[in-house]
């Protein structure tokens, strides 16, 4: 007796093939489970294929339905002809496509941004020659996507997102939307690629992978791994980390060479004063409720512990005011006017971690700011003159740290920031793409003097 696979609302059915009745006797199936409601045998889609690989190893017959939804047909006619593409590898790109395709078309990509892996995931659209959805967390990033994709190949680019549900053999899609959409077409992709894959840790967003059968999974990232340990549960979604560089690893030859320069700051008497008071709130609490923030989860408990008891509450309300006083020192105001004047020929991004002081800088050198305030026109109107160089320079909170594509730039300055390595690693990649000149990139780091923010900046150097 054969097995039949179906899909059915984001699940992978179990059954008996042909005209026997009943269900079948399975051998170990990974994730199959008998659903109490129907007694049948199914797993989540994103089992599909561990359970194809179970079953050929068990040498059973499979009557595999799971991918041929009947409106298919059309959509997918003569496709493997029109995806073709111009782009030529360099030799890591060419690496790490092949690394991915050992691995069983599955896993994960860490390339620093600038490094080409939207080259790298449309080569292995071309290669595997099947319907394709591309998943990014962004509209800008969904509208750039289409662009591509629309120039490279002969075929209809559908979209989900950014106002339009419109599906095609090749169609891209936001994070929001697929998490919407997952359910109904989740058999009509065969490949899946999940641009800032570190996003899909995200609980809700999940269940985008969860809930699709396309056995080819490739996630793209410059940073895989999460604080939270969230990057488990993608590895086991989309498959383990098949190759990765560093920006050091590519920095001088396909990158622009690079320097990173730490300045310290001291806070003003006042806002010492206001910092260690804060602060000192904060530290005598976790020492007296014994939470030593060895993993990620510990702040989290404490997060939680808020909820009902007033003196957590108060702990975490001193610690964000310390926060905000460490990351907004008016010294560091003072020293960007120095940079600014010192890189006054060059193109140079602003980095600060809160809306208030983009403003402030803003109004204060003249600068045009970014912010998650900025309308989608309007943001795109300062980086397109950014591009041609009518700005030399901008001031941004967060809102360019990935999934908006930024002009080139050689200087970066972070005021404040999250602290962590994701986040200084893609604000590095804003500035590393090679220079025309050949010459280097510099991002400076300001912090400040005896804080918090200096401890953070010193482990991660």
């Amino acid at each position: 007796m054969d097995v039949r696979l179906t899909y059915e609302n984001g699940t992978i059915r179990v059954g008996a093939g042909g005209s026997d009745a009943g269900e079948p006797s399975l051998p170990p199936l990974p994730g199959v489970e008998t659903d109490p409601r129907s007694g049948t045998p199914r797993a989540p889609a994103y089992r599909y294929a561990a359970i194809r690989r179970a079953l050929a190893v068990a040498g059973v017959s499979v009557d595999d339905h799971v991918l041929d939804a009947s409106d298919r047909a059309a959509a997918d006619a003569g496709l493997p002809d029109a995806l073709a593409t111009d782009y030529e590898l360099r030799e890591y790109q060419r690496e790490a496509l092949d690394a991915w395709r050992d691995a069983g078309d599955r896993g994960v990509l860490e390339l620093p941004t600038g490094a080409g892996k939207t080259v790298i995931a449309i080569r292995a659209m071309v290669e595997l020659g099947v319907p394709t959805l591309v998943v990014v967390p962004t509209v800008d990033l969904l509208d750039q996507w289409q662009r591509e994709l629309e120039a490279e190949f002969d075929v209809p680019i559908g979209r989900f997102g950014g106002g339009e549900q419109r599906r095609e053999a090749i169609t891209v899609s936001t994070y929001d939307s697929a998490y919407l959409k997952a359910e109904s077409v989740g058999d009509a992709f065969e490949f899946v690629v999940f641009d800032e894959v570190h996003h899909l840790g995200g609980e809700g967003y999940r269940d985008v992978a969860r809930l699709l059968a396309a056995p080819a999974r490739l996630g793209l990232t410059a940073t895989f791994e999460r604080p939270d340990g969230a990057h488990e549960t993608v590895a086991e979604l989309i498959g383990e980390r098949a190759y990765a560089l560093s920006v050091d690893d590519l920095a001088g030859d396909h990158l622009a060479p690079y320097d990173i320069r730490r300045i310290e700051v001291e806070l003003t008497p006042d806002e010492r004063d206001r910092y260690d008071a804060k602060q000192g709130v904060f530290v005598e609490y976790v020492r007296d409720a014994g939470i030593t923030f060895a993993s990620g989860s510990d702040y989290q408990k404490l997060v939680r512990r808020s909820g009902n008891d007033p003196a957590a509450r108060e702990a975490l309300l001193a610690k964000s005011e310390a926060r905000e006083i460490m990351m907004n020192a008016r010294r560091k105001v003072d020293r960007l006017e120095s940079i600014l004047d010192r890189h006054r020929d060059d193109r140079v991004i602003v980095f600060t971690a809160h809306t208030d002081l983009v403003y402030r800088l803003s109004e204060r050198f003249l600068l045009p700011a970014i912010t998650a305030e900025t309308g989608a026109t309007e943001r795109r109107e300062i980086l397109s003159r950014f591009r041609e160089g009518t700005y030399g320079r901008v001031v941004a909170a967060n809102v360019l740290d990935e999934g908006v594509d930024v002009p080139d730039a050689n200087v970066a300055v972070v005021l404040s920031g999250s602290g962590s390595e994701r986040e200084f690693t893609q604000r590095l990649g804003r500035v590393l793409r090679p220079k025309d000149d050949g010459g280097r990139a510099v991002l400076y780091e300001v912090v400040s003097a005896e804080t918090a923010e200096e401890r953070v900046a010193s482990r991660r150097r």
